[in-house]
């Protein structure tokens, strides 16, 4: 049994209550245990409300709802408001913990409670940050520069699984609320780079956590052809814009 008293899984759910059982699943598989367990819901249909406290009844969690959906921004405000103790490991319901996790997760711990300069440790990523000086176990700091090349040096945070202080809005401000879910993302990358934000990335970073999502609950999040698109004039164009976008709003 791996205790992790200091720790709050923190997930946000909406609309995929047999995803949020694999995931609760998971953890206790892999004997993973909590300080606490808190579960956002952005205004889910009754159904996955009516599953969510079956679930209560054999996992033990906080469940943290809303009446109507207000967005990315207000469920993991909520969210990480319910979350008490000193560290905050963040999820979506579409991941799943592998069975490298807990090794792995001990020594993420280790190193937040060893610098305390560092304010998150992320797990997961679609491509590795550009910019990383190896700190051993696994591990690399990020290194954001202005004068780095490329504009992919600004995805300093994302979203996805990664292990915080839950102090985390006392330095970087609380999500914006009531705007898409890429402009809230934007938002935060922006106030964790601006603000000198210190996080280490796992360099193995598709191997702690796989994301799923299956045919009877797909993705809720829907994005737009200029962001998906293979096109290679639009990817061209997309490039050049983010370039940039991102070192105007920086700057400015």
């Amino acid at each position: 049994m791996l205790n992790f008293p200091d720790v709050t899984l923190l997930i946000t759910h909406y609309n995929r209550s047999t995803s949020l059982e694999r995931l609760l699943k998971a953890f206790t598989d892999l004997n993973c245990h909590f300080g606490a367990v808190v579960v956002s819901d952005d205004g889910s249909k009754p159904e996955h409300i009516d599953y969510i406290n079956k679930l209560k009844q054999k996992f033990q969690f906080t469940l943290v709802n809303t009446p109507v959906n207000k967005g990315l921004g207000n469920n993991i405000n909520k969210g990480q408001d319910a979350v008490k103790t000193e560290y905050t490991l963040y999820v979506q319901e579409d991941f799943v913990p592998e069975k490298i996790f807990p090794t792995h997760f001990q020594r993420a711990l280790r190193f937040m409670n060893d610098r305390q300069e560092l304010d998150m440790v992320r797990f997961y990523a679609y491509f590795k940050y550009p910019h990383l000086k190896s700190v051993g176990d696994g591990f690399s700091e990020m290194e954001f520069r202005l004068t780095n090349p490329g504009y992919k040096k600004f995805y300093f945070y994302s979203d996805h699984p990664h292990l915080r202080r839950t102090t985390f809005f006392q330095k970087f401000g609380r999500y914006r609320e009531g705007i898409k879910v890429e402009a809230t993302e934007y938002e935060m990358m922006m106030s964790v780079i601006k603000k000198k934000g210190k996080a280490l990335f796992f360099d193995e970073y598709t191997t702690l956590f796989e994301q799923k999502n299956s045919e009877d609950e797909p993705s809720t999040v829907r994005r737009n052809i200029w962001r998906e698109s293979e096109n290679p004039i639009l990817t061209g164009l997309r490039h050049l814009y983010r370039h940039l976008k991102f070192n105007y709003n920086y700057l400015r």
